[in-house]
């Protein structure tokens, strides 16, 4: 199997439409074994999602904008693995102003750049005391070469993550870890839904990929996922790998 005997992190599980969830669930068909993140409110809702995996996994808390959640993530994740072979950041928060590129607030900005780029670093960085020799850091991302409609923020905050990946690749590879993203076209998840016009994507996607696009199924990123999270790509990293239909590579 791809992941037979790989123990995984993977945050971001908050439904069991989103890549997370199924990235958690391949991992765990393929022999992994997977721990969750959640914190605060949603702890709830992700441990109730964990029961819908074929085993239900350890959820541990984490914001990812804690410093001591950080600091003490990976004597937590002791409890329950002794060390990891790979971690999935599903991550990505921007306030409402942020989705208005004129009007936006520094403080908007700064709160989805620490949530949603900056977190990269922080996440990899807190587990990698627990992070082995070929391992993987996987991440999600929706394409930051363009200026998309209604995404505004969060586009720049996507362009700082993607570049915040390259210097992962840079500074971690030394140590045996591969960084990689996965460049997933729109899927409706909760996130999704928290972005102000974001069926302005999901209405035209399909139309412009050479491919089709569902944006209910998630499995297609989150094979991709998995892909990296194994050993099928040991020379691969500051990757970006794009699942989304083939709509990057076409003109209008």
């Amino acid at each position: 199997m791809l992941l037979e005997g790989k123990k995984l992190l993977i945050t971001g599980v908050l439904m069991d439409s989103s890549i997370a969830f199924h990235v958690a669930k391949l991992a765990q068909e393929q022999g992994a074994e997977v721990v969750l993140t959640s914190f605060g409110r949603t702890m709830k809702i992700t441990s109730t999602i964990a029961k819908r995996l074929p085993t239900t996994p350890p959820v541990v808390e984490l914001d990812v904008t804690d410093t001591d959640h950080l600091d003490t993530l990976a004597a937590r994740l002791g409890e329950h693995v002794d060390h990891l072979d790979g971690v999935l950041h599903s991550i990505g928060f921007a306030p409402q102003g942020a989705f208005n590129f004129l009007e936006g607030t520094f403080e908007d900005v700064s709160t989805a750049m620490h949530a949603s780029a900056y977190s990269l670093k922080s996440l990899a960085v807190a587990a990698l005391p627990l992070l082995s020799p070929g391992s993987s850091v996987v991440g999600l991302t929706f394409d930051a070469k363009f200026a998309w409609p209604v995404y505004d923020w969060m586009g720049v905050a996507k362009a700082a993550f993607e570049s915040t990946n390259r210097y992962l690749a840079r500074d971690l590879g030394p140590k045996g870890v591969r960084c990689n993203l996965v460049a997933a076209g729109p899927i409706r998840t909760t996130a999704a839904k928290s972005i102000p016009g974001f069926q302005t994507f999901e209405d035209s996607w399909g139309e412009r990929a050479p491919l089709g696009w569902d944006v209910n199924d998630a499995v297609p990123a989150a094979k991709a996922c998995a892909a990296l999270l194994s050993d099928w790509f040991p020379a691969t990293t500051g990757e970006i790998v794009h699942v989304d239909g083939g709509v990057h590579a076409m003109g209008f």
